[in-house]
């Protein structure tokens, strides 16, 4: 509580009340609260003249705001047992009274007695304030619930016997803003924890196919441009990353493979003086971002799309991490070729890729569609209007149907099926349709149709056991899912404790490091 009213407030332990079952959470996600605007009216402005019929909820908050100036005028406020005239008030009316106040002052009504103590603890009051913030209450909700432990997460209990969202509330407002970069190799997306989404985006070394410049040398550069264009000291702020998937198998080799690219960007950062680092594969944080701890991912990446399967955060190499060879860069190069093919004059391949983004789409039916009328146009900046026809669907259809680009993998239904297969068999002492949520990921996984193409594919090429239950998720934050899932970890209220590793914990080389 003085966590909460402090300026520079420091944790401390304060013992809260007993967590709300979680079937009561739930049904308080789903029903906002209700309005109880002309059940109350006071005759008087004096809180001393109360009754149980007053005009409005804004009343009694002008009433409470007033109380809370005069005792913060005098710097007393009156102790007492009893809620006085408030007694004969409902508990929910005054619960959401309380809520049109700011979190500070109700917590100063908390000292006026014990019954106003009790009320302003209330887990439902501090519900209803974290459903203000500006982060959307579902994700709070989830991430409160499914990741304050941690990786590897642990599996949500049906009671939550232990969690306050009073605690959790104050926590949250002292969780330091975080530096996010959502670093790919076409582009990276970089922002603050408590803004609403990215700030900036700028292309990487690897954009159109330039791959001259190794990773490794251009690391500290490649931080240091962040860190300038958001005009910030590398050590004022922790730093959250989306780690590459790479080297996707499950073999010695891989593993030591992927712990020194790791260990270096920790070092690197670590020698520019970040604070602390939080780093987690893009898959899982495109997940995090649909509120899945489990599924299977699909991310269609600049080069290479992976289907990724993913049990309770830990990416599942074991079962099998399947790539086909069809990535944004080779479907932007098809639909170029299509363009030259039909005489249609560009720029550069920023202007196809721009007609990708606004007039593509994935067909339900391929062959039904070449019959169709699809003619669309779009203007792009400088170059005038662009008008496409069956180009439209046909750049998609490689991702399904990879031959028509003169590309020897397998289709995306075909890699996803077969992941699907590998988890069904794998036998893994946990509940049998973990995978069958699939989440769309990656710039490409935005073109219209693809989730509903996609799962129309999978039941029919599945066997009914696997084939039922089956969801694909279009990505739930467009082309920035991985941010999102990093900023909803970088806000959680164990974030400091629970996801970061800091400098002092950190040894280079070694086999200790808590960084996978």
């Amino acid at each position: 509580m003085d966590a909460i009213l402090a300026d520079d407030p420091e944790p401390e332990d304060q013992k809260t009340p007993k967590g709300l079952p979680f079937s009561e959470l739930q049904a308080m996600l789903m029903m906002p609260p209700p309005s109880y605007a002309g059940i109350l009216s006071t005759p008087n402005s004096e809180p001393s003249a109360l009754c149980p019929e007053v005009e409005s909820c804004s009343k009694m908050e002008t009433i409470l705001r007033r109380i809370i100036g005069l005792s913060t005028h005098t710097g007393q406020i009156t102790a007492g047992s009893s809620l006085g005239s408030f007694d004969k008030i409902p508990e929910d009316v005054l619960l959401q009274i309380l809520s049109l106040l700011e979190p500070k002052d109700a917590l100063k009504m908390s000292l006026v007695c014990k019954s106003w103590s009790s009320l302003v603890s209330d887990d439902r009051l501090w519900v209803s304030f974290l459903q203000h913030q500006a982060e959307p209450w579902e994700s709070i909700f989830f991430a409160e619930t499914n990741l304050r432990t941690g990786h590897p997460i642990q599996a949500l209990s049906n009671e939550i016997h232990d969690l306050s969202f009073m605690s959790i509330y104050s926590k949250r407002v002292q969780v330091p803003g975080s530096v996010i970069i959502d670093g790919g190799s076409g582009y990276c997306k970089f922002g603050w924890s408590k803004y609403s989404g990215p700030s900036g985006r700028s292309a990487t070394f690897l954009e159109f196919g330039n791959i001259e410049s190794p990773m490794y040398s251009k690391q500290q550069h490649f931080f240091s441009t962040v860190y300038k264009r958001m005009q910030v000291k590398p050590h004022s702020h922790p730093v959250v990353l989306s780690m590459p998937l790479i080297h996707y198998d499950d073999t010695e080799s891989a593993k030591a493979s992927r712990r020194q690219l790791k260990e270096a960007i920790y070092s690197t950062l670590f020698d520019m003086n970040v604070p602390a680092v939080c780093a987690v594969n893009q898959a899982t944080l495109a997940l995090y971002a649909a509120r899945r701890t489990s599924g299977i991912v699909i991310n269609i990446g600049f080069q290479v799309t992976s289907v990724v399967p993913i049990l309770n955060g830990k990416v599942m190499r074991e079962v099998g991490v399947e790539v086909t060879g069809i990535g944004a860069l080779k479907l932007t190069g098809f639909l170029k070729e299509l363009l030259l093919q039909n005489n249609i004059r560009f720029g550069s391949l920023y202007t196809v890729r721009t007609l990708k983004e606004e007039l593509c789409y994935v067909a339900s039916d391929y062959d039904a569609e070449l019959c169709k009328n699809t003619e669309a146009s779009c203007e792009v900046n400088g170059e005038g209007f662009f008008t496409l026809s069956k180009e439209r669907f046909q750049t998609g259809e490689i991702l399904f149907q990879p031959r028509i680009a003169g590309v020897r993998t397998m289709g995306l239904h075909q890699a996803v099926a077969l992941c699907m297969d590998h988890c069904h068999d794998s036998e893994l002492s946990v509940d049998d349709s973990w995978f069958k949520t699939v989440v769309l990921s990656g710039g490409s996984a935005c073109l219209p149709g693809l989730a509903e193409r996609l799962e129309k594919e999978l039941q029919e090429l599945l066997p009914p056991s696997i084939a039922n239950g089956v969801r694909v998720l279009p990505p739930p934050y467009g082309t920035n899912s991985a941010w999102f899932g990093a900023k909803l970890i970088s806000n959680l209220s164990t974030f400091p404790t629970h996801w970061c590793v800091k400098k002092k914990q950190f040894r280079p080389k070694s086999r200790f490091n808590l960084i996978w």
